[in-house]
């Protein structure tokens, strides 16, 4: 009788116990260009998925790469591609999993001026060169005619923290301004030669909208958010474009034809007449095997979800869905994650 009661308590117990047993938290950190999208994706996959919890901290790519090789965090995320150095110093072994596609936009605030302003790949290099320093510079008159722009000085926003924004747009400038590229460069953290520096996509956003004659650079959902005010740019074909899912599909498939294996690659400025010049594919950083191997089950099914339910949600939210051909060779990828 004792044997029988002992028997009973202890398949209550395990019974008790097996949601606990079964639940699973993660965390990740990184990119506040794709924080949108997977805020939203997050949520859905754990409401489909009861017991695994997804949180996920917008803190920047250079906080993302950081953290996720010292292992504090499960998996990070990033706009621009770590660098061999960076791979090579982690702790972990990562995988470059690219997930959705977006562009960066210039955005401004000028106040009594209606029109959706044009700037040349050079003018916007030069205004963070501090070489154009008014809103009515002959350069810029000369690509809005008919718009009065005021005899104004141009207040730029930048990013102040580790970001992979400042990269795809660095990035962008360093390939159409041999000066740029020399007295600035390209990273995740540059030193900007003058202007404001705010934290997050939100707060370039923030101080933007805040500060009249201001001009920055935001993801597109940001300035859509915001109902912010942002620009055509002249591509590389000389035709002028303002941002679209449209223009960065296009630049993804003009130029991610030559993707890498492990898909660091950068779409800026690609060719083609219909092609956005400041777009980027965006990165999940997953290990390829994580501490507790439930944790690394949950990533690869987390991204075998992704590709057959989050893609189609991109659009709604002003990203890109990954061009098939990448989607079905990430779709092997991901079978090395355990």
């Amino acid at each position: 009788m004792k044997k029988q009661i002992f028997s009973t308590l202890l398949l209550a117990a395990s019974l008790a116990t097996a949601p606990a047993a079964t639940a699973q938290k993660l965390t990740g950190a990184g990119a506040t260009f794709p924080n949108p999208i997977y805020s939203r994706w997050f949520s859905e996959y754990s409401k489909e998925h009861p017991g695994v919890q997804i949180n996920y901290q917008s803190v920047g790519s250079g906080a993302g790469i950081r953290q996720v090789s010292e292992k504090t965090v499960d998996f990070g995320a990033s706009d621009g591609p770590m660098t061999n150095e960076q791979l090579a110093a982690s702790k972990v072994k990562l995988l470059h999993i690219p997930t959705v596609l977006g562009a960066v936009v210039p955005v401004y605030s000028l106040p009594g001026v209606n029109a959706e302003l044009k700037f040349a790949p050079d003018v916007i290099a030069d205004i963070y060169l501090g070489k154009i320093g008014s809103w009515n510079d002959p350069r810029i008159v000369r690509d809005n005619p008919g718009v009065n722009l005021p005899a104004h000085q141009i207040l730029p926003v930048y990013r102040s923290d580790g970001s992979g924004t400042t990269y795809i747009f660095t990035d962008y400038l360093s390939k159409v301004s041999p000066e740029f590229a020399s007295k600035v460069g390209k990273a995740t953290s540059v030193r900007w030669p003058l202007g404001i520096g705010g934290k997050g996509n939100e707060g370039v956003a923030g101080i933007v909208r805040n500060s009249p004659y201001s001009f920055g650079y935001v993801e597109l959902i940001y300035a859509v958010q915001n109902k912010m005010q942002y620009g055509y740019v002249r591509n590389l074909a000389g035709k002028w474009l303002r941002a679209s899912v449209e223009g960065v599909t296009a630049a993804a498939a003009a130029d991610a034809k030559g993707m890498t294996a492990d898909y660091r690659v950068s779409i800026t400025n690609a060719p083609g007449a219909d092609s956005y010049p400041i777009a980027s594919f965006t990165w999940l950083l997953i290990p390829i095997q994580s501490d507790d191997p439930a944790k690394g089950k949950v990533l690869h099914d987390f991204l075998e979800w992704m590709l057959d339910k989050g893609e189609a949600e991109a659009p709604s939210m002003d990203y890109a869905p990954l061009p098939k051909a990448v989607a079905d060779r990430v779709r092997q990828t991901i079978n090395q994650i355990h």
